[in-house]
């Protein structure tokens, strides 16, 4: 009885500490940023209407910009496929926004795959893996989105840091506290089911 007692103990310990743990590290991913120079910037893809990027996918593609601009990296890809019926896909109006505001457009490679986060990453993984000067990217997404997208870019064999944006509804400025728990929810499905080949979509990512 007294094994029950600890082992039943020991679980609704995991329960909590585990999801607390989770929620920990993927703000302090937001809040901390590692930035250094990279082959190459990875945005990642967002909502967008008809060419024009999103609120979201502007602020990402502003911080892609502002270092693009600051030399950390070389070039430019820009993710995201769009919704079915969609005329554009969020990769396309990135570069579309990229070039309309000063980026060179030999400098931006769209790679219009993957309507949600491991999909996008996985499309990337596959259009450059035979490039072997692609090695380090910065991947440029919302705060509490870092710590889930460098976590499967690594996996894919890329030494991956993040530049958050900083404008935006999924700056953390605007993101609220809901965003953190799904995003700390979404990783730790990611790292105990994703990684096993059972992948969860979010494409509202």
């Amino acid at each position: 009885m007294k094994l029950l007692r600890r082992l039943i103990s020991f679980f609704l310990a995991l329960l909590l500490i585990v999801p607390t743990w989770a929620v920990i590290k993927t703000w302090y991913a937001a809040t901390h940023e590692t930035i250094r120079k990279a082959d190459a910037i990875v945005v990642m893809g967002a909502a967008q209407l008809d060419g024009r990027a999103g609120e979201v996918l502007t602020g990402r593609l502003t911080e892609a910009k502002r270092i693009f601009d600051r030399d950390f990296a070389p070039r430019i890809f820009t993710l995201g496929a769009g919704a079915p019926g969609d005329r554009f896909t969020e990769a396309g109006a990135g570069k579309i926004w990229l070039i309309s505001n000063g980026v060179s457009a030999k400098k931006v490679i769209s790679i219009p795959n993957g309507r949600d986060s491991y999909a996008s990453i996985e499309a990337f993984a596959s259009k450059v893996g035979s490039n072997k000067t692609i090695s380090s990217i910065i991947i440029v997404t919302d705060p509490y989105h870092c710590l889930r997208s460098t976590t499967m870019a690594r996996d894919k064999g890329f030494s991956a840091t993040c530049s958050p944006s900083r404008t935006g509804k999924g700056s953390l400025e605007s993101a609220g506290i809901r965003y953190l728990i799904r995003e700390a929810g979404a990783y730790l499905a990611y790292v105990t089911l994703g990684r096993h080949g059972i992948h969860i979509s979010d494409h509202v990512a």
